[in-house]
């Protein structure tokens, strides 16, 4: 076996490779907002569930705009992902 097709990978393990950090990133970023608005929430807006709601909003975006990204192979201003 040649040297190339050794260190190649194919096609659908590059495709579950972007999976992972996709969905792991979405999780992340909506954990996150999760997170950022039950603070706010208990901080200033007396416990209502908006900014709740909000945060998860932001964050389950920004998820899906990098996700977006990453399969475009584009550098909109987010991390490269060497997969």
């Amino acid at each position: 076996m040649s040297a190339v097709a050794q260190t190649s990978k194919p096609s659908q393990s590059l495709l579950n490779d972007k999976w992972d950090v996709v969905i792991s990133n979405t999780l992340v970023k909506t954990g996150l907002g999760f997170g950022c608005g039950v603070v706010a929430s208990v901080l200033f807006f007396k416990r209502r569930a908006f900014p709740v709601w909000l945060g998860v909003g932001f964050g389950a975006g920004r998820g899906y705009a990098e996700g977006d990204a990453i399969f475009r192979n584009s550098d909109a201003g987010i991390r490269s992902v060497k997969a």
